[in-house]
C-alpha cells in the first residue's frame, strides 16, 4: 500500500464501501421480506387455517349438516341472487359513467365523479341507516310503499339497494382510467367510417377494456357476497329470508354454534380464495393492456 497512487488508493476505498452498502442492502431486502412474509403468515394464512380447522373439528358429517341446513340454504341462495342482481346493475352504471367521464365533457362531470366515490368515505353501517330513514316505516318513502305492500326495509328490496350502494363505484373507478388512457381517437376513426354507437362499443372500446372490466366486476361481486354492515341494518335479520351468508353466520357464532358458523364461513373463504385466483389473473391482463394502451397515447 505504501508505493499506491492516490487514484488507487481512492478506487479501494470505492470499492470498499460499494462492497459494504451492497452487503447492507442486500440484508434490509431479507429483512422487509421476512417481515412481510410473517406479517401475511399471521393476518392471512394463520386465519384462514384457523376458519377452515374449526369449520372441521367436529368431523365432516357436521361440518355437511351445517352448510345442507334450511336456513344456511336461504342465506346461500339470498346472496347469490343479490348478487345476480347487483352485479350486472353496477356493470351498466360503471361502463355508462366511465364512458361519459371519460369521453365527454359536459357541466357536473367533477360532482359525478365525486358521486362515485361517495360509499367509500361513507360507513356502510351509515348507509343502511340512510335507507332506513328513506324507506323504513317512518321513513319519507316507506309509508308510500307499506300501502301498497311492498316493503323495503327488512325485506329483499332494502338488501339489493343497500349492496348496490355501496359496490357501485368498483366498476366505475377500473374502468375510467382505462378509457382515458385510451383516448378517443379509434372511436372517432369509426365514427368517420359510418359505425353507430353500439357497433363502435361493441367492436373498438369493449376489446379495450375488457381486462379492467373483468376485474371491476370481480371485486364488485366480491364485495356484494361478502357485505355486513349495511345490509345487518336494513335486512331485520329474519331466518330463513333476509340473512345473507356474512348475517347467518354471526348469527351462528351467537348462538355458541361455532363448527355451524366456521363452516358457514368458510364458503365465503373459499369464495375469497376463487375470487383472488381470477382476480390475479384479471389484474395482469388488465395492466398489460394498461401499458400497451399507454405508449399509443404517448406517441400520438
Amino acid at each position: 500500500m505504501a508505493g499506491a497512487t492516490p487514484s488507487a488508493l481512492a478506487r479501494s476505498g470505492k470499492s470498499a464501501v460499494a462492497s459494504t452498502g451492497l452487503q447492507e442492502s442486500r440484508l434490509v431486502r431479507l429483512l422487509l421480506i421476512t417481515v412481510a412474509l410473517l406479517f401475511i403468515f399471521v393476518v392471512l394464512i394463520l386465519p384462514l387455517i384457523t376458519v377452515f380447522e374449526q369449520a372441521f373439528r367436529k368431523g365432516v358429517d357436521v361440518y355437511i349438516a351445517a352448510i345442507t341446513d334450511p336456513d344456511a340454504l336461504a342465506a346461500i341462495r339470498l346472496t347469490l341472487v343479490t348478487a345476480l342482481i347487483v352485479v350486472p346493475c353496477n356493470t351498466i352504471f360503471g361502463v355508462a359513467a366511465a364512458w361519459a367521464i371519460s369521453k365527454f365533457r359536459f357541466r357536473g362531470k367533477q360532482v359525478l365523479v365525486t358521486l362515485i366515490d361517495l360509499p367509500f368515505a361513507i360507513s356502510p353501517v351509515i348507509s343502511g341507516l340512510i335507507f332506513v330513514l328513506l324507506f323504513g316505516n317512518q321513513g319519507f318513502f316507506g309509508p308510500f310503499f307499506i300501502e301498497r305492500d311492498m316493503p323495503i326495509i327488512f325485506a329483499f328490496p332494502g338488501i339489493v339497494l343497500a349492496t348496490i350502494f355501496v359496490t357501485f363505484p368498483f366498476v366505475a373507478r377500473e374502468l375510467i382510467p382505462v378509457m382515458q388512457a385510451q383516448g378517443n381517437q379509434e372511436e372517432e376513426a369509426a365514427v368517420s367510417l359510418g359505425a353507430n354507437g353500439w357497433t363502435i362499443f361493441r367492436r373498438v372500446t369493449l376489446p379495450n377494456i375488457k381486462w379492467g372490466l373483468m376485474y371491476g366486476i370481480i371485486l364488485c361481486n366480491a364485495r356484494a357476497m361478502g357485505e355486513f354492515g349495511a345490509v345487518s341494518v336494513v335486512s331485520g335479520h329474519i331466518r330463513g329470508k333476509t340473512n345473507t351468508i356474512p348475517l347467518h353466520v354471526e348469527i351462528l357464532y351467537n348462538e355458541y354454534q361455532f363448527a355451524a358458523a366456521f363452516a358457514v364461513a368458510s364458503l365465503l373463504v373459499l369464495l375469497a380464495l376463487v375470487t383472488l385466483a381470477v382476480k390475479g389473473y384479471a389484474e395482469r391482463k388488465h395492466e398489460q393492456a394498461r401499458l400497451d394502451i399507454e405508449p399509443q397515447g404517448g406517441n400520438q
